[in-house]
């Protein structure tokens, strides 16, 4: 009889595989790391695997969603484009498929998505589950784009899922945190392919945040990346334009990676010395010029990172945003925290999704950052109550501490997914220790 190398991963005595994340915060010893190829086998799988189940895609979450002592599942064989329609302009992925390489699949069905974060290394159902988004303020995150999904369930149950088959499980799925089944199948809503071109400049923090409604109304995505220790901060601007490609330019150039690599070294001669420091990081603006990039969407979008970092983002009320940047920045300042990389601040749109930062309000998202070789735990701790004092969000893939009491009170919608994931799985197979302290599950 043929054995399925799936399930024979599971059935052998287990040669225990470390799992690490992108930036070395997150780790476990899973007792299975299995990838099937085919439906039938992760079905069988998801049957047979004894204790937890945990599915991974591309470990770029900072928070401990992935961790498990049970099996970690990866989707690396469900890769790729499998359906479009050039009518509806709708595309379907295998959930595996990550972001990074669907931007070229799309361009050649005349699709591209809507909007991007600056990352795309996450695989498409690691984004999704946990409402990553780009910036804009009539831009929503990648989970209000998905039309229609293909789930099973903790039984081995395939669910095709959409606003008319099980749209209760669709609407919950849709930003999920993998605590319901593990997707294979994503229908997205795209727009014709296009082209954007990125403008960056150096300005005043305070400038830029007194012409907040300027920035995010003139330009269709605006960010900026704020220097801590410093007046200055690097403004971001994308606008569509029909304009020919310029030619490429080097990753470390991209996204302001140039712009950061400048303060890593002045952080690294002047951290000891506040008053130089200070001076030197307002001299960025001297030293750092920026020509303008035009190219296909999904080259502009998003670059290239070769700083590792642990994150921090909460998302507050678009109209709070620039109180709460104030507040954290005069923090840093005032106590002389140690941390030198850039507060990232950008706008999304909000949606209808129940787990969703997003759910019922406009937002101003707002992430700190420390470089992976230094302690980010005390730097956090001190900011992260300035975000729950303007009703902040944690962002699901970020780091943050808060746990099902809390969180239930920023979620109005909340206990509609708690019965979608209870009636799906029961016995809590696709939890973790961290999801089981998120949800309120014992």
């Amino acid at each position: 009889m043929a054995t399925n190398p799936a399930l024979g991963q599971l059935m052998r005595a287990p040669r225990l595989i470390p799992w690490r994340n992108w930036s070395g915060g997150q780790s476990c010893l899973p007792a299975a790391r299995v990838a099937p190829k085919s439906l039938d086998e992760l079905r069988t799988i998801i049957q047979q695997a004894p204790g937890k189940i945990r599915p991974v895609g591309s470990a770029h979450s900072f928070s401990a969603l992935v961790p498990t002592d049970g099996t970690l599942l990866s989707l690396s064989y469900f890769n790729g484009l499998l359906d479009h329609d050039p009518k509806t302009l709708q595309a379907e992925f295998a959930a595996g498929t990550p972001m990074s390489r669907m931007g070229v699949p799309l361009k050649d069905v005349g699709q591209a998505l809507q909007n991007m974060a600056d990352i795309d290394y996450q695989t498409l159902a690691g984004a999704i589950s946990t409402s990553t988004h780009g910036t804009g303020k009539t831009f929503q995150s990648y989970s209000a784009h998905v039309c229609g999904m293909q789930l099973v369930t903790a039984s081995g149950e395939v669910l095709d899922c959409d606003s008319q088959r099980h749209p209760d499980v669709f609407n919950a799925a849709r930003v999920s945190l993998g605590a319901l089944g593990v997707a294979t199948k994503i229908r997205l809503q795209n727009r014709p392919a296009y082209r954007l071109r990125e403008r960056q400049w150096i300005a005043k923090t305070e400038e830029l945040l007194e012409d907040i409604d300027k920035n995010t109304s003139e330009n269709q995505h605006w960010e900026m990346l704020v220097v801590t220790h410093s007046d200055y901060a690097l403004s971001i601007a994308l606008n569509e334009t029909t304009d020919p490609p310029t030619p490429p330019i080097p990753p470390e150039e991209e996204g302001g990676n140039e712009f950061v690599t400048l303060i890593e070294k002045i952080d690294k001669y002047g951290s000891d010395l506040p008053g130089l420091r200070s001076s030197l990081l307002n001299s960025l603006r001297h030293l750092a010029s920026f020509d303008d990039r035009v190219g296909d969407s999904f080259d502009i979008y998003a670059n290239v990172r070769t700083v590792r970092f642990n994150e921090m983002e909460y998302s507050v009320p678009a109209e709070h945003g620039p109180a709460c940047l104030r507040e954290i920045l005069k923090l840093i300042r005032d106590k002389d925290l140690r941390t030198w990389f850039p507060i990232e601040y950008r706008y999304v749109k909000a949606d209808d999704i129940p787990l969703s930062m997003f759910e019922g309000r406009d937002s101003c998202s707002i992430s700190v950052h420390q470089h992976y070789q230094m302690d980010h735990h005390n730097f956090f701790a001190a900011v992260e109550p300035i975000f729950w004092k303007y009703n902040g969000r944690p962002h699901w893939g970020k780091l943050h501490t808060l746990n099902a009491r809390t969180l239930q009170t920023l979620y109005p919608r909340w206990q509609e997914f708690i019965q979608v994931r209870q009636a799906l799985d029961p016995s809590g197979k696709f939890l973790n220790g961290h999801l089981s302290s998120i949800l309120g599950v014992s």
